[in-house]
């Protein structure tokens, strides 16, 4: 099994590590808005995600969904080529959400 690890940096600040594909997540993973909803902006960094398919899009879909719903500032920063890729190919502009730090 492929590991997906999402750690808190410090409040608000987080970082994802591993892969986002169908293999390393799981409903857990997809439904768990919990650290989310800590402070009114949340930072992701992406920069050590070393795999990525439409399943991590759809993850951060989901995660952009719910932060427009309640009303929290999402930031992510490196995203991986395959998810800008992936995004751009479908048609969803990931810039709004993005700290490029290629």
């Amino acid at each position: 099994m492929h590991q997906f690890n999402l750690s808190k940096q410090s409040d608000g600040n987080f970082s994802i590590e591993g892969e986002l594909t169908f293999s390393s997540l799981n409903k857990k993973t997809i439904h768990s808005f919990d650290f989310l909803k800590q402070t009114q902006e949340t930072h992701i960094d992406l920069t050590k995600v070393s795999a990525a398919d439409s399943a991590g899009l759809a993850l951060l879909l989901e995660w952009i969904k719910h932060s427009k719903q309640h009303n929290i500032k999402l930031v992510l920063k490196g995203i991986p080529h395959q998810l800008k890729t992936l995004a751009a190919l479908s048609s969803i502009d990931l810039n709004e959400y993005t700290i490029d730090i290629d």
